[in-house]
């Protein structure tokens, strides 16, 4: 349904000097400074998967979006989505796919959603009836039956966004791309949300591929996630790989009978502690040699082993890689510099 291979987008964007001479020089000579936001990005996703897209701001997933759904232009690469070349827009794929952007409005703010959704019916040309069917089911299905005929500019946040949502599936796509659908919104929303769009896919079996910084969002809808940072994806996998595959480390949380001894940091990374409690972050391959030491040590009455939360992982793998990537373009800049 969707295959990228080897997509590239670079950006090349001026590097002006400060004041009046720099101004005059640029008019002479310019210097670029080149980004690669999506650097040789290759991957692919079958009917009916619901996929995870993660990375830090800024690591390339919305140009990667942008390309599958025709609103860029790679530099180099070649992407196929429904068997058409997404940046040929031709009007077979736009009736089959659509983009829903978190900070993007797609309808008409100061008319209601109803109207909004009877423009695009028109522009899709959608059988009055079948329309009438799509929308009576999804409206029911978010709680919005009572919300058609309001202005969209006096919907709540998590209200209009419901609204995106319909108007983002009244042509029943088989390809929905999510920019952070759930992004500003209140806790209830959001769990609204991800339920409708677990739901939706079930019954529909449509590709859909997810952006998200909540991962809340990833965990409870994606089996499968692809993490790219600086351009380039360096895993494409289950959830759960990424915590057996970057987390070296698990954690212990101990209640004890007793007030125990004040240092525990013996045992190992002691991450919070009470008189008669301490949760430890030990290595995975001393987890059961310090449960038996800690045993012996001490009047253990619970005792229970964690794995760490997959986003506390994301956030310190993003971390070290952010720390080498600068390790690396700093090198970079003085070899060119002693060159």
């Amino acid at each position: 349904m969707i295959k990228a291979s080897g997509l590239t987008k670079i950006y090349r964007t001026y590097r002006k000097e400060r004041g009046l001479w720099g101004s005059i020089k640029g008019l002479v000579s310019r210097r670029y400074d080149e980004t690669r936001a999506a650097d040789h990005v290759s991957f692919s996703i079958e009917e009916g998967e619901f996929v995870g897209f993660l990375g830090p701001n800024g690591a390339g997933k919305t140009t990667v979006l942008k390309m599958l759904s025709g609103l860029l232009n790679p530099t180099s690469g070649e992407a196929r989505v429904l068997d058409f070349v997404p940046w040929e827009r031709r009007n077979e794929m736009k009736r089959q796919f659509s983009l829903l952007m978190g900070q993007k409005n797609a309808l008409w703010w100061d008319l209601p959603a109803q109207e909004s959704l009877e423009l695009n019916r028109a522009i899709y040309g959608i059988d009055r009836a079948r329309f009438k069917k799509v929308v009576d089911g999804l409206s029911e299905l978010l709680e919005v039956q009572d919300k058609m005929n309001v202005m969209v500019r006096e919907l709540s946040l998590g209200e209009r966004m419901k609204m995106e949502l319909i108007s983002a599936l009244i042509h029943e796509p088989r390809v929905l791309f999510l920019d952070e659908p759930t992004i500003g919104l209140d806790v209830v929303s959001q769990k609204r949300v991800r339920e409708f769009l677990r739901i939706y896919n079930q019954e529909h079996q449509i590709v859909t591929l997810l952006t998200s910084h909540y991962m809340q969002d990833i965990q409870e809808l994606c089996h499968r996630v692809l993490v790219i940072d600086h351009g380039k994806i360096f895993f494409d996998g289950p959830l759960a790989q990424i915590v057996d595959r970057f987390s070296g480390y698990k954690i212990l949380s101990l209640t004890f009978e007793k007030e125990a001894m004040r240092d525990l940091s013996a045992f190992g990374e002691v991450t919070e502690q009470t008189p008669v409690s301490v949760q430890l972050k030990v290595s995975r391959a001393k987890v059961t040699e310090t449960c038996r030491r800690l045993l012996e040590a001490c009047d253990v009455s619970d005792i229970n082993v964690q794995e760490v939360p997959v986003e506390e992982v994301i956030r310190q793998l993003f971390g070290e890689r952010r720390e080498d990537y600068r390790a690396t373009s700093l090198a970079t800049a003085e070899a060119a510099h002693v060159s």
